[in-house]
């Protein structure tokens, strides 16, 4: 049976290490019959969080007028999510982690999702980008009942296209076809 695949990519460079693994995780995904979509983040107007708190009494609404409601709708309707992020400084880069903090009003919806999590950094230890998932994994804590499916560890990519040819490319493009 086909899932709905959503990629999320807060790479804020068209083509960036990051944004090409989801490329290749989207290529796979589609390629084994799913419907895939990719949300380029930088494309979005995704205010930041202000913790108004209108959303909690409203009925999950938030008082900002942009582009995350129609994010978070296809969030809650997919059935898996592909979050991928440049490391920046051993973290999550702020446009992802404005994308999570902005699902505070209506997150409790996105429930049984399986996960995958993406990461490209120019350090070359796996070790050193767990602080990074661990950013990941404490937004899919908040869950109920979120599948941790696979991570596509992009080590060794400082530069724009450097994770062209890496065993990544190859990783998230049959982490893709496998979902």
């Amino acid at each position: 049976m086909a899932k709905k695949v959503l990629i999320l990519s807060a790479s804020p460079r068209k083509g960036g290490n990051s944004d090409l693994l989801c490329d290749q995780f989207l290529r796979g995904a589609k390629e084994a019959g799913n419907q895939a979509e990719k949300i380029f983040l930088r494309d979005k107007k995704i205010n930041y969080c202000t913790g108004c708190g209108a959303c909690q009494g409203n009925g999950g609404k938030c008082s900002q007028k942009d582009d995350m409601a129609e994010v978070l709708d296809k969030m809650i309707s997919a059935d898996v999510i592909v979050m991928a992020t440049p490391v920046y400084f051993y973290t999550l880069n702020a446009q992802m982690k404005t994308l999570i903090d902005r699902t505070c009003a209506r997150f409790t919806e996105i429930r049984n999702r399986d996960f995958y999590f993406s990461v490209a950094a120019a350090d070359t230890s796996k070790r050193a980008l767990e602080r990074t998932l661990e950013g990941f994994r404490a937004f899919t804590s908040c869950l109920s009942r979120p599948k941790e499916k696979g991570i596509i560890y992009g080590t060794g990519a400082w530069k724009k296209g450097d994770i062209k040819g890496s065993k990544a490319m190859t990783q998230a493009f049959d982490m893709g076809k496998k979902v």
